[in-house]
């Protein structure tokens, strides 16, 4: 087959896709599975081939990522129900003054933050983010938001345990304690200088209040939504918890975490370490240690109301990105990731640059970010071992390259832009331009981290 055919009948299957969900108002996940079959089947694969594929593209991405991802979500479901969020965010306000609050507010959404869900840390988060824009001066309400979507987005794709990184570094064969190592910081300057490059447009005028911002309060559902990821604020709190012991299982779990990385480096290997560096234990730990704290602090009940709802997040999630592993698999299957590495191999000059136009591409197409960084990491598997770039460097690129043009066909845009009190046109600013830069200025930095490797 030739090289025209699989990128001719991928691309219908994309627009199918998209039409689906856009326009036909199909469940995402049904979507895909169809969007799969569809290509598998006119693709030459046989209707057998292309559902073993689909089976087995799902299962084995939730075979690397799955207990890590349910894990993350328990944790992050313990950490708000302890009130850690709350507390850090003031402390922070007292600290650093409103001058400086979006740019802590935006890392700690990309970092450490992401053991939360991200459409629960979104709704957790907005009502603290909108009244705080008012309190940080001229453009306070354009600097929060982008601090919130390019926080929330960088996050997602770049940072351990964003779940879009953690199937990225599965699928790429990537060790989570090295793609720590180098997602933290580039998570952490990507968003700090984004900010940067919005904060000076809006002192010359990109920001209309006028027109950008709608006078409509927030949506009635969002206390609501916030009570029902916190049900300790549902029950009532018996004695809070400090908030250094209300971050204590977060930062356990990442301490343990990162210490792989580190002792590779160190070259210190011992079966001790192996097991207490593996990712599965460190979350396990956190999670323990939340239940611990939980239990003694928060009203009797509070845990497993926090599991069930963890339970329910986690559910759902699954299913979208173990879809999207099924996606990914027919893709490799009919040839694409061929077309790929023959496109690599003749033009080597720059290929993190490649991999973050195939990824950029595919988020165009699809329309969601963690969707294209998954089947852009499936297309890029057979082909990363080619490329004289080390592994951590191209789920870097990919996950870049997924953030690039967020626009209507993404759920978290269209919640940010009616939490936060935007019309569209503010969105397009807020969402689609900031994270859009964010997206190039990641990319530039992973360049350089090559040149210098």
């Amino acid at each position: 087959m030739g090289n025209v055919v699989p990128l001719i009948h991928t691309a219908t299957a994309i627009a199918a896709v998209v039409f689906l969900i856009l326009k036909a108002k199909v469940n995402p996940a049904l979507a895909l599975v169809l969007g799969a079959i569809y290509l598998g089947i006119v693709c030459g694969l046989g209707a057998e081939r292309t559902l073993e594929l689909v089976n087995q593209g799902f299962g084995d991405l939730l075979a690397k990522v799955g207990l890590l991802i349910v894990l993350g979500v328990l944790l992050g479901t313990l950490l708000s129900a302890l009130g850690a969020l709350e507390k850090l965010m003031a402390l922070l306000l007292r600290i650093l003054g409103p001058r400086f609050l979006p740019y802590s507010f935006a890392v700690l959404l990309g970092t450490g933050l992401q053991f939360i869900f991200t459409d629960v840390l979104l709704v957790m988060t907005a009502p603290l983010a909108r009244s705080l824009g008012v309190r940080i001066g001229p453009g306070g309400a354009a600097r929060i938001a982008v601090a919130m979507a390019v926080g929330l987005e960088v996050g997602v794709t770049l940072s351990v345990p964003g779940v879009g990184t953690l199937a990225l570094a599965g699928l790429l064969e990537v060790p989570l304690g090295v793609m720590l190592l180098y997602g933290f910081p580039l998570a952490t300057v990507t968003i700090t200088l984004t900010l940067l490059l919005f904060s000076a447009l809006i002192k010359r005028g990109f920001w209309k209040p006028e027109r950008d911002e709608s006078p409509a309060a927030p949506e009635e559902t969002a206390p609501s939504a916030q009570a029902l990821t916190n049900p300790a604020q549902a029950r009532g709190s018996l004695c809070p918890p400090p908030l250094a012991l209300s971050l204590s299982p977060l930062l356990l779990a990442m301490a343990m975490i990162a210490t792989g990385a580190f002792s590779a480096v160190a070259e210190w290997r011992s079966p001790l370490v192996g097991f207490l560096s593996d990712p599965v234990a460190g979350l396990l730990a956190g999670v323990i240690l939340a239940c611990l704290i939980a239990r003694r602090h928060l009203p009797k009940g509070t845990v497993g109301d926090a599991f069930g709802q963890g339970y329910r997040l986690s559910g759902q999630f699954l299913v979208l990105r173990g879809v999207g592993g099924s996606l990914a698999a027919v893709m490799g299957a009919v040839g694409l990731g061929g077309i790929v590495e023959g496109t690599v191999a003749s033009s080597t000059w720059a290929p993190l640059l490649l991999v973050w136009l195939i990824a950029a591409a595919l988020h165009l197409a699809i329309g969601s970010v963690i969707t294209s960084a998954i089947t852009a990491a499936g297309i890029l598997a057979p082909v990363a071992p080619s490329l004289d770039v080390q592994p951590v460097l191209v789920a870097l690129a990919a996950g870049a390259g997924s953030l690039f043009a967020i626009h209507a066909t993404s759920n978290t845009f269209w919640m940010l832009q009616a939490l936060l009190g935007q019309t569209t046109r503010g969105a397009l600013k807020t969402v689609t331009m900031s994270v859009s830069a964010a997206s190039v200025i990641a990319l530039g930095l992973i360049q350089a981290v090559s040149l210098m490797s």
